[in-house]
């Protein structure tokens, strides 16, 4: 007699009825299956579906499951390996490449691209895997510096390992339970460091998306009707934001339909912070004008130059005149985890939203963004809402307010925010302010270096983890800053980018800006990273630049 059988790999399903006599053969039984009898014994047994009471619907057996599962076990087992070794394993190791280059046509050839009708067998579909380690960018390298995220956090990469096998989607509590309460509880922690004291939020795709909800709910505050009527009844909305901000800005008043000539850019100083008095001027000017200015957005922690927008002066203003004020802290939101550097954005908690990625500065992974709004009156649920039936169904069993999925833009939305809270659990509010102490302690040791050697040059001294500088090589070093000075120093950091990257030995970005010619932005985060790598990369530059 059979009390139960198990599926290899999959689900247990419910005890066989006893049906004496009858074949253990049945047509909706696996291709194989564990089966426990009665004298106390296990074995294996084959589950052949029979031909003769096969179910074909257009031609297609629907008997037992048709993926092999053991194959798949065992590719999942080797790519596991595979990672560990080739990325887990070698990510502090400074003797390997921070990328192994080729052009995009020499790339093609070596990587075998074409899919076909028929799948590849294991050892090639692993050999793919080890091509694509290997072409990579190692992104989590200690020498890694050109974006404003780097570097490899374990906790939060077992995160991701976990919510991509568990492939959940965060809309509803009755799928997504145990990541909805995470989600709910990070958020919760990260409005209590702005200062807030409640508040409402949501993980989204990046801080350029952050930005676009926060430009969208400030113009859903300030008319309501644009929801259900659209954009014909409204008056020339205007924006303002520093000449500094993020290319988003633009992005979004375009996507939104307010249009990229109504996004008012108010000048900075000399450090690029936005000058107050000339957000106020720009305001003035739009009203007497006839626009309606609706929304200031400042920046916490500028691209190229780390700066930081006076924002108690801004949020004045920002009442003064009953604007929106919605701070972009994508890149400097993370200092507020340090006491001791937290007061680079003091005046923070008089923002009405506040764009915050922990993936930057704090290493939670791409991506790992969430847009905090201190309105607790469901103003994101009141500005995104759809209320589909077949998902947000007011008539369930449990308490309906944990379906946030009506408070994004999203359907299908990944549980981002699970990565953050597993860093957290392992490091603690202690070794996240750590991480950010290390960061700036170690981008100060740099430019002391920077001030010490002969041929780097600072545009000027930083106040975050952006430091900007210049490597003028040995031939322009007796030249007098003039027309041709520039024009020749312009050429310096691209063609040592270019080398830099076909050695592998390091990678950090350069560009102009705003009348300056190329100059190098090393941005430091990792804490893989260490004193031995600030000298190895003024070395490096000087070993790459000085014969130009």
């Amino acid at each position: 007699m059979v009390h139960r059988v198990r599926l290899d790999g999959l689900s247990e399903v419910k005890s066989l009825q006893e049906r004496e006599g009858q074949s253990m053969e049945r047509e909706w039984l696996p291709h194989k299956v564990w089966i426990k009898e009665n004298r106390g014994d296990t074995h294996q047994r084959e589950m052949v579906p029979s031909k003769r009471s096969a179910v074909l619907v257009d031609g297609v057996i629907l008997n037992g499951p048709t993926t092999d599962a053991r194959a798949g076990e065992k590719f999942v087992e080797d790519a596991c390996r595979l990672i560990m070794e080739e990325v887990v394993l070698k990510a502090t190791d400074v003797s390997e490449k921070v990328c192994e280059w080729r052009p995009p046509e020499q790339l093609k050839q070596l990587l075998d691209l074409e899919m076909r009708d028929t799948g590849e067998p294991h050892h090639r579909l692993l050999e793919l895997c080890q091509d694509v380690i290997r072409y990579s960018v190692k992104t989590n390298h200690p020498r890694f510096f050109n974006q404003l995220y780097a570097g490899l956090d374990y906790y939060s990469l077992v995160a991701r390992f976990m919510t991509e096998a568990l492939n959940p989607s965060v809309y509803t509590y009755e799928v997504s339970p145990v990541f909805l309460l995470v989600e709910e509880a990070v958020l919760k922690k990260m409005i209590e460091f702005i200062g807030w004291k409640e508040g409402d939020g949501i993980f989204n795709p990046g801080g350029s998306v952050s930005n676009m909800y926060a430009m969208n709910l400030a113009r859903y505050k300030y008319c309501p009707d644009i929801k259900e009527k659209g954009l014909s009844g409204l008056p020339r909305l205007i924006l303002f934001t520093s000449a500094e901000c993020h290319y988003s800005m633009k992005k979004a008043a375009s996507f939104l339909g307010i249009g990229t000539e109504n996004v008012c850019f108010v000048e900075t100083d000399g450090r690029g912070k936005m000058i107050p008095a000339e957000l106020e001027k720009q305001i003035w000017q739009a009203s007497k004008e006839g626009a309606a200015p609706f929304l200031v957005c400042a920046t916490s922690g500028t691209t190229v130059l780390g700066a930081f927008d006076p924002l108690d002066e801004i949020a004045d203003i920002c009442e003064k005149h009953g604007l929106w004020l919605h701070v972009d802290a994508s890149w400097g939101g993370s200092a507020l985890m340090s006491r001791k550097h937290r007061k680079l954005l003091h005046g923070i908690h008089r923002a009405d939203s506040v764009a915050w990625n922990p993936h930057k500065m704090l290493m939670a992974g791409i991506q790992c963004c969430a847009l905090l709004v201190k309105d607790k009156s469901d103003l994101l649920k009141k500005c995104y809402s759809a209320k589909a039936s077949y998902l947000f169904q007011q008539d369930k069993f449990y308490d309906v307010s944990y379906d946030t999925g009506d408070k994004s833009i999203q359907c299908s939305r990944r549980p981002d925010a699970f990565k953050f809270w597993m860093t957290w659990k392992a490091l603690g509010t202690l070794g996240l302010e750590e991480r950010v102490n290390r960061a700036l302690a170690l981008s100060r040791y740099l430019v002391e270096e920077i001030k010490k050697r002969e041929g780097f040059k600072l545009l000027l001294e930083p106040e975050y983890a952006n430091i900007c500088f210049w490597y003028i090589p040995p031939s322009l070093r007796e030249m007098e800053e003039g027309p041709e000075f520039w024009a020749k120093l312009n050429l310096v950091a691209p063609a040592i980018k270019e080398r830099m990257m076909k050695k592998g030995s390091l990678m950090l970005g350069y560009q102009p800006h705003r009348g300056k010619v190329n100059f190098f932005r090393q941005v430091v985060i990792s804490p893989q990273v260490s004193r031995e790598d600030m000298d190895f990369l003024l070395d490096e530059i000087d070993l790459l630049g000085r014969d130009m």
